[in-house]
């Protein structure tokens, strides 16, 4: 159910509909946090810097938690400044990115494998997905996808889920030149060359930054705390991560959005 946490917010003018992917409305990287996380700590362990496993274990969680829904990138630059900081010496953050890449596709292949062999996207993607989806397109929003990971998974994964049809507006997602996309610029360019108001934006995301970039922008914004990969009750953590930045409303998964679509448009 929708809970709102702004009262008085209305997506009523919104013509523009911005969904990250990853947790928001895919689960075939589910679990990516857990392959992150320890490889970071592993790396930090290493430097015998003193601090315990829990310590490291925390300063990596509350950054790579403030730095999702950016491009991949930038969690592998904070994390070569972390070694660096304790005396190590970095390699390039592109390294990191690829080993973590390469460590994330031996969890992820066998699902990839499934949907490839014709397993019901469904099984993995957030619950009420697709039927949201169908409704915003039902009111004639303009649907954008916008994710941190890299473009080309991005696209391959979203045809996988038989998703892609519904992104009118275009899938975008990061690449090793990190100047080529942001979720930042996604918004600017719909404010500043497409034309759109503020309040004409809408944005699901269960990362910090979707979140942030379009309340800056004026927009609204639906923050997914989902408890993956079940996605059927409210993460805490992640609540409280949107909450922070400014999100509207909060859902555990899309479920019975004819029921609380009425309350995210209301006209009161």
């Amino acid at each position: 159910m929708l809970e709102v946490l702004n009262a008085g917010a209305s997506a009523r003018h919104a013509k523009v509909a911005i969904f990250d992917f990853d947790g928001t409305v895919s689960l075939v990287r589910s679990g990516w946090v857990h392959v992150m996380v320890p490889m970071m700590v592993d790396g930090l362990r290493e430097l015998n810097s003193g601090e315990s496993d829990a310590e490291l274990t925390r300063i990596v969680e509350e950054y790579v938690g403030q730095l999702t829904g950016k491009e991949t990138i930038y969690q592998m630059i904070q994390y070569a400044a972390e070694l660096e900081k304790r005396g190590g010496k970095a390699l390039p953050p592109l390294d990191y990115k690829h080993e973590y890449l390469r460590r994330l596709w031996e969890v992820i292949k066998d699902r990839v494998a499934d949907l490839q062999n014709g397993a019901a996207p469904e099984k993995y993607m957030v619950p009420g997905s697709r039927a949201l989806l169908e409704a915003l397109k039902a009111r004639g929003l303009k649907i954008y996808l916008a994710s941190g990971t890299d473009e080309v998974d991005v696209r391959r994964e979203a045809g996988l889920l038989d998703l892609a049809r519904y992104f009118d507006g275009g899938i975008f997602g990061a690449s090793d030149d990190m100047a080529s996309f942001s979720k930042g610029m996604l918004v600017k360019r719909l404010v500043e060359q497409a034309g759109y108001s503020g309040e004409e934006l809408l944005v699901f995301g269960d990362g910090y930054v979707e979140i942030d970039v379009v309340k800056q922008a004026g927009g609204i914004a639906v923050g997914l705390a989902t408890d993956e990969p079940e996605c059927l009750k409210i993460d805490a953590w992640k609540r409280q991560r949107l909450a922070g930045v400014g999100a509207d409303f909060m859902l555990p998964n899309f479920l019975g959005c004819e029921s609380w679509l009425p309350v995210l448009f209301a006209t009161e």
